[in-house]
């Protein structure tokens, strides 16, 4: 079970290992949206994204007879990267499952930080089926994404930290878009605002076609995706919301929010023009929606997390190529 007192812990255990990632604003973003704009930066944490939180935590909490024997994880690249240095940092070993079309930089980068990388194809086999079979035949731990009590904690760590920056930025009242694939950072952070900032609301956004956090939120059960491929925004691109997830957000999230890739783009290139910082797609979504989706926000103030900045060249390039029309 995650809650307040599970993410408080893994905050001191993360202490010294992790970056308290700033809380950006930009005039220009705010005349966009036409309400303040506040962006929490995990892209510039450790590996690129947010999920070191996770990692990090769900490896300082196993027993050091268990973590010696090395961890699994599967991932389209963040989760990855995150693991496989959390891995290296604790001295033990990772294996880490991609997809075969996961972003090259994904990759190279998962492989130079220590993971052993087996690669699959998302559209006709199981991630979890090879990362349960290849845990059981090496005596690895699996580390889930994002359905794992620990790493939904280490998110949560991201919440604390949006509630003393909104506290400290006068913002009491206003809704935060959270980057939504199975969950993991949305659940953690809505766990950590409803103990720490009632007063904030947080919203999954996804890219259309894929938001099947949204249509579930709705629907009052778990709706799966009809497809795994087809978005620029491979971040967070999940079959369906997660068990242990869902339940939560169930309870504490507002409405989904659905942007295009087109606006996951615009929104990178403008983060690049005004806040100077690099965002991949699907951790620019929530971003987007906040310029993008001003009819579905309230408030004078919008908080929205950009969760992740490791991008290949010619996706980034296509971005910014944006900022010419």
């Amino acid at each position: 079970m995650t809650d307040i007192a599970a993410i408080e812990a893994a905050a001191i255990r993360l202490a010294g290992h992790v970056r308290r990632t700033p809380l950006l604003s930009s005039p220009f973003l705010d005349e966009i949206a036409g309400r303040r704009v506040l962006v929490k930066a995990e892209c510039l944490q450790h590996t690129g994204s947010f999920k070191f939180r996770g990692a990090w935590s769900a490896l300082s909490a196993l027993a050091p007879e268990v973590r010696a024997r090395g961890v699994l994880a599967y991932s389209s690249g963040n989760h990855a990267q995150g693991v496989a240095h959390a891995a290296a940092l604790h001295g033990t070993t990772s294996v880490i499952i991609m997809p075969k079309d996961a972003p090259a930089l994904k990759i190279a980068n998962t492989r130079a930080l220590g993971g052993e990388v087996v690669l699959y194809d998302r559209a006709s086999e199981s991630r979890e089926e090879i990362g349960q079979r290849i845990a059981a035949e090496r005596g690895l731990t699996l580390v889930r994404p994002y359905d794992e009590p620990m790493v939904i904690a280490g998110q949560g760590t991201c919440g604390l930290e949006i509630a003393e920056q909104a506290a400290e930025a006068g913002v009491v009242q206003a809704d935060v878009l959270v980057c939504c694939g199975g969950g993991g950072l949305t659940s953690g952070i809505a766990l950590a605002l409803e103990a720490r900032a009632p007063g904030l609301r947080v919203r999954p956004c996804e890219p259309e076609g894929f938001d099947d956090t949204a249509r579930s939120l709705a629907a009052g059960r778990p709706q799966r995706n009809a497809r795994m491929e087809g978005s620029i925004c491979d971040a967070i691109v999940t079959p369906e919301p997660g068990k242990i997830t869902f339940p939560i957000l169930q309870r504490l999230a507002g409405p989904g929010l659905v942007v295009s890739d087109e606006q996951a783009l615009r929104a990178m290139a403008l983060a690049w023009q005004r806040l100077k910082i690099v965002l991949e797609p699907g951790g620019a979504v929530a971003l987007a929606a906040a310029l993008f989706c001003t009819d579905q926000v309230q408030g004078d103030a919008v908080i929205c997390t950009a969760s992740g900045g490791n991008v290949d060249r010619p996706v980034f390039e296509r971005a910014l190529a944006l900022l010419e029309g």
